[in-house]
């Protein structure tokens, strides 16, 4: 199976026969006495380019149905040799010109069949020519006799055009070969350097000159927004901070390819690396988010610290227990007057308060691994919010929750549990504690496969401040907390595949819970 540039060419060298006998027929009938063709016989020569036209007709159909290639150019090259031959004996023999433009079909037939019979062609074109060259002489025709170096000069150009078409049909089917496994290169090393961007856990973003997205990965996509199925999209339309920071480095204002940009409220930094010698050409974004960073440093600090505390927290509870129990013993006591009775108040609840801090110190050190199942919400928040108000005391109506739909989520559910405890006891702590103060609002994003959870409040908010170090651990404004609520929350919301993020609000707090659809 040839493809199809070889039967492309086919069919140009049949449009190049057609056109030489029309041609030459042309030439006859308009300037009959201008021309040398026909000048030994004129009937002959017209005959002889008509049918010559005729051939050619057919073999238009014949490349059209891909008719075996060798067979149909070896017989179109034949027929060339044929119709020339004659045409050269109507028109005089050599001395017409004519036999010249077997040339052109030897070299032509050469290049279409990559080099293959291509001296063979040679030996036709040849033999056909000293045969008409023999005729000639033993008919007796005039000059005939002592142009027999002329028709050798003639046939060895046919071989040596032969065999220059054929060195020059073999280089370029080596270098179809090579343009080929270049280009099975060129994809292959595409796709793989599509896949390497898709995994990088750093955005990334393809820019060229215009500013047009030629590629993009879908960590840049979740640290920018998605492109709304937009195969290309300009820069400054999809994120305008970025595109303006792109267009000063582009035009040299930034004169540091390695110096990171930090972009949208601190959270991502941008470094640009040119694609080629000169910036014009285009860039490749490496985008990293900042908050990652915060929490691989944050972990690493957390290693040795958690070790530490994990340690105290052991060695604190046993004097804790200790302290704890003889309150509890002087209680027991039935006090003698008011002022007792309230200092042991005291010690008690400083006690539960240093136990939960340990507590909480002790769990920042577990690492549990999450083993999630399917929650259907519905009844979880409804039984949640029913254990909440009898433990704290409060009325359920503070409470609201809005639910549309029955969703279900993929989460541990005693970590579940949890990261709600933690973030309804922050609201409880600030809101006006009046009915619906606290809601919970539960929807759905990216076509069902992320369900959020909202918990607002209408307190005061989280003080301007606050909000870059909110998640670190020991970060409080409550005189009276550890610090590590948040922290823990996030760590089980990462823990079980979810995210957990502070939304900025006009009035109050509201936190969102990201977590995959539990079906």
């Amino acid at each position: 199976m040839y493809p199809e540039s070889y039967w492309r060419s086919l069919y140009f060298f049949n449009v190049f026969r057609v056109s030489v006998a029309t041609l030459m027929l042309a030439l006859v009938v308009l300037w009959r006495g201008a021309v040398p063709f026909g000048s030994e016989n004129l009937t002959l020569f017209i005959v002889t380019v008509i049918f010559y036209i005729l051939f050619s007709i057919p073999c238009f159909t014949l490349i059209k149905i891909r008719w075996r290639f060798n067979l149909q150019l070896t017989i179109q090259v034949a027929g060339d040799i044929g119709f020339m031959v004659l045409l050269m004996h109507a028109s005089g023999g050599i001395s017409s010109g004519l036999g010249l433009l077997l040339l052109a079909t030897l070299a032509g037939a050469a290049l279409i069949s990559r080099g293959r019979l291509a001296l063979f062609y040679a030996a036709l074109a040849s033999i056909g020519v000293l045969l008409e060259h023999t005729y000639a002489t033993l008919t007796l025709e005039p000059g005939a006799s002592s142009q027999f170096v002329q028709a050798g000069l003639l046939s060895v150009g046919y071989f040596a055009t032969a065999l220059l078409a054929h060195t020059l049909a073999r280089y370029a089917e080596a270098s179809e070969r090579l343009a080929a496994q270049r280009e099975i290169d060129l994809e292959n090393l595409a796709q793989v350097n599509q896949f390497v961007i898709q995994d990088m856990q750093d955005g990334v973003l393809v820019v060229d000159m215009e500013g047009m997205i030629r590629q993009i990965n879908a960590r840049a996509e979740h640290m920018l927004g998605p492109l709304d199925g937009q195969r290309e999209a300009r820069l400054s339309q999809y994120a305008p901070a970025l595109a303006w920071s792109f267009r000063k480095w582009r035009d040299g204002e930034a004169t540091d390819d390695l110096n990171p940009v930090t972009l949208l409220n601190n959270r991502i930094n941008a470094r640009y690396v040119p694609v080629g010698t000169s910036r014009r050409v285009g860039a490749v974004i490496f985008l990293e988010d900042l908050s990652r960073v915060q929490s691989r440093a944050q972990q690493m600090k957390l290693a040795a610290l958690g070790r530490l505390t994990a340690n105290i927290a052991h060695e604190i509870r046993n004097p804790l227990g200790a302290i704890s129990h003889a309150a509890e013993l002087l209680d027991e006591a039935a006090p003698t007057n008011d002022t007792t009775r309230r200092l042991i108040t005291i010690i008690h609840d400083n006690t539960q308060r240093l136990d939960r801090m340990v507590a909480d110190v002790l769990q920042l050190n577990r690492g549990d691994r999450a083993r999630r199942e399917s929650i259907k919400l519905t009844g979880f928040l409804q039984q949640f919010v029913e254990q909440f108000c009898l433990v704290e005391r409060i009325a359920p109506e503070i409470f609201v929750i809005e639910l549309k739909a029955e969703l279900r989520v993929l989460f541990q559910r005693s970590h579940l549990d949890q990261v709600m405890w933690n973030l309804c006891r922050n609201a409880l702590r600030y809101c006006r504690r009046k009915p619906g103060s606290i809601r919970i609002r539960v929807g759905s994003e990216r076509s069902g496969s992320i369900v959020k959870l909202d918990i607002i409040d209408d307190g005061p908010g989280v003080p301007p401040p606050m909000l870059s170090q909110m998640f670190e651990p020991f970060v409080t404004t409550d005189a009276g907390g550890s610090g590590l609520g948040l922290y823990i929350a996030r760590e089980i919301c990462e823990a079980n595949g979810a995210l957990l993020d502070h939304v900025e609000t006009p009035a109050g707090a509201q936190f969102a819970v990201s977590c995959r659809t539990g079906g």
